[in-house]
């Protein structure tokens, strides 16, 4: 049966502000109607619709069949009047989002914009570290369990130490940020909250408990669950706690990048679709993967970071040796989860710029554009301090003399990838400057500003630091297959041959076709860079079969290598923050991009000097806390040495 629509006046009460408008509507399961009157026309259509039936039975009790298809008639016209109440409800609680007005927001006197700022970004390198040390703890345990090795075992439980001593902090700043953001943009978030994601809320908070408990179960009943079948509780214990910080990540993710790229709303951000419908936006699956990438790389670095302070403290040679092999798997985590964070960065900002020009454009053309300079610098830090210690961490085999000729040609391939990386395309000149130069460009370096350039440069480098993570696996490893040769000139082809097309797809499609075509020259060198990734992988497992292992002597590496791992975190934090400032302010003037304006007073984009002092600040604010957590945990491995006259008296009384 069709239904009856009850067209209503879309046009909101005529109040003095948005408050106003709420306070005078009622609750109807959960939903805001339109105001009515405490007696609704339905119920006196239902009252007399029954009598209507009542008396009908009465006068033609005789005749079954009339009687009869008078109540028939009577409940259609019931269900009809149902029908067209349900639909008139449905309608009237589709209200648009909250325009918030300059006064609407608290002024505590200080930026609202600033203290919210440092919050988050505290709570997101926080939540971060607790969430990506438990992936690869977890796949360390599992090693340690199917080889029967209990180093693997313990450098598992010691890595979890430093994700339970972070945990209590991110739950901290966590709250706070929850109290700042209610108190400082209020419409906003009970716009989000209530309207928005609404029940998700509930269940976000649920998942934190359970991740709290199954946390501190994981940890503190290691050693209780650590052989035979126990095991596999314990690593069952550590799967779901992986799957439910995972699932903690992506609902946080859907509530980033709604208010980048809204969906499951109307125009006026009525909310319209389902909760899978809001969270389904299309930035949802690129950013769940880039922070997941991202995490595990950052938690890498951090853990290393841990194992390089403790290898400075160690007093003893078995000490040295146990941090510098937990310093070595450190960094192989770290660089291994790095090499493809950019095809992710890439997938996400393609999705931007399908999504709205305008914010790809500002964030890669206008004045967001300087700070991808400092990520460059940022990002070839990582490169750099990685390929260093890879390079002096050969120094441990005996073979590494065989592979270390390379190391000088792989520097100067990052070398120059970071000069042509690093170098602008628009730089502000005076008068006497641009005569001098003959123009706003430089003659010889204005095409190394654009792209295509440093698309080349940054691919460079990334394949030939996969070449140091491969000599440095080969440097221990004496092949014995008798295909060695033809495989070693198979790979040394897969290099050039992938280099060639990374060199050809930059220059013929940056500089030699139209614009439109930049693109596709990207989709060309992320494709080399993983062939060269993929077959080195495939290439080297396969040849590693039956190969002799030769001695490798841990704890046998200079002090300098520890500062690299050092420079790893510091590079990591800094880059985090930088480029999730850049993300979130892609929306400029909004709070959720087109839909809900910020009419606070910060609604601008702040200069680069604000910029960069709110990142420092961030940054070192991390390091200073993350030296804290360092010496928590380390703290709780001292013990402290009796006195002799107490330990004498203690003696004395077990002999008695």
């Amino acid at each position: 049966m069709r239904r009856l629509r009850r067209h209503v006046n879309p046009t909101p009460c005529a109040c003095s502000d948005y408050g106003a408008r709420q306070d005078r509507t009622i609750i109807i399961k959960g939903k805001q109607a339109a105001p009515r009157s405490r007696y609704p026309l339905w119920t006196w259509r239902h009252v007399l619709l029954v009598m209507m039936v009542a008396a009908i039975g009465l006068i033609s009790s005789g005749s079954s069949s009339v009687a009869s298809a008078a109540g028939q008639e009577a409940e259609q016209q019931i269900v009809a009047v149902n029908s067209d109440d349900i639909t008139a409800e449905s309608e009237s609680s589709l209200l648009p989002a909250p325009n918030p007005e300059r006064s609407d927001y608290p002024n505590i006197g200080v930026s609202s914009r600033s203290l919210v700022w440092v919050i988050a970004q505290m709570h997101l390198f926080f939540g971060a570290l607790v969430l990506a040390v438990p992936i690869f703890v977890l796949v360390i345990e599992l090693i340690g369990f199917r080889t029967n090795d209990d180093r693997y075992d313990d450098m598992a439980h010691e890595f979890m130490k430093i994700s339970l001593t972070a945990y209590a902090i991110t739950a901290l700043f966590g709250g706070a940020l929850a109290l700042s953001l209610f108190l400082l943009y209020p419409d906003f978030m009970t716009y989000l909250t209530t309207r928005v994601f609404g029940a998700q809320m509930l269940v976000y908070a649920t998942l934190f408990f359970l991740e709290s408990l199954l946390l501190y179960v994981y940890y503190y009943g290691w050693n209780a669950l650590r052989y035979g079948n126990r095991k596999w509780i314990h690593l069952t214990l550590g799967l779901l706690l992986n799957a439910v910080g995972t699932t903690l990540l992506v609902v946080a993710n859907s509530w980033t990048t709604f208010m980048m790229a809204p969906s499951g709303i109307d125009t006026v951000g009525a909310v319209v679709g389902n909760i899978w419908e809001v969270m389904r936006g299309p930035l949802w699956n690129p950013l769940n993967l880039h922070r997941f990438i991202a995490n595990i790389a950052f938690g890498g670095a951090v853990v290393g970071a841990y194992a390089a302070f403790k290898f400075l403290c160690a007093k003893t040679a078995a000490e040295k040796a146990h941090y510098d092999w937990m310093g070595y798997t450190s960094n192989f985590i770290a660089i291994l989860a790095f090499l493809p964070l950019p095809f992710a960065g890439y997938w996400l900002m393609a999705e931007i710029y399908a999504y709205s020009q305008q914010m790809g454009i500002l964030a890669m053309g206008g004045i967001l554009a300087w700070l991808f300079v400092i990520q460059a610098v940022l990002i070839c830090t990582i490169l750099f301090a990685g390929n260093y210690y890879l390079w002096t961490g050969m120094a441990r085999t005996e073979g590494s003399h065989r592979y270390r000729w390379l190391i000088k040609y792989i520097a100067a391939v990052l070398v120059l990838g970071f000069l042509v990386w690093v170098t602008p395309h628009n730089i502000i000149f005076t008068g006497d400057e641009i005569a001098r130069l003959g123009g706003r460009n430089h003659p010889v370096l204005a095409p190394l500003g654009i792209m295509p350039a440093k698309n080349i440069a940054v691919f460079l480098m990334l394949i030939f630091t996969f070449l140091s993570f491969q000599i440095y696996r080969r440097a221990d490893k004496v092949i014995t297959v008798s295909w060695e040769s033809w495989a070693n000139a198979l790979m040394v082809a897969i290099y050039i041959v992938a280099s060639a097309n990374v060199i050809f797809a930059g220059v013929y499609y940056g500089y030699f076709t139209n614009t439109v075509y930049k693109v596709g020259s990207s989709v060309i060198q992320v494709g080399s860079t993983l062939v060269v990734i993929v077959s080195g992988v495939v290439i080297d497992t396969l040849m590693f079969k039956g190969a002799k292992t030769l001695p490798v002597s841990w704890g046998k590496i200079s002090g300098r290598s520890q500062y690299a791992l050092f420079a790893l975190p510091v590079a990591f934090t800094w880059l985090m923050a930088l480029m999730g400032y850049v993300r979130s302010s892609v929306r400029t003037h909004w709070h959720v991009y087109a839909v809900v304006k910020d009419n606070s007073a910060d609604n601008f984009i702040p200069t680069l000097q604000h910029v960069g002092n709110m990142v420092t600040f961030a940054t070192v604010l991390f390091l200073m806390f993350l030296l804290f957590i360092f010496w928590v945990a380390n703290l709780s491995s001292v013990k402290q040495v009796p006195p002799v006259g107490l330990a004498s008296r203690a003696a004395a009384a077990g002999v008695a």
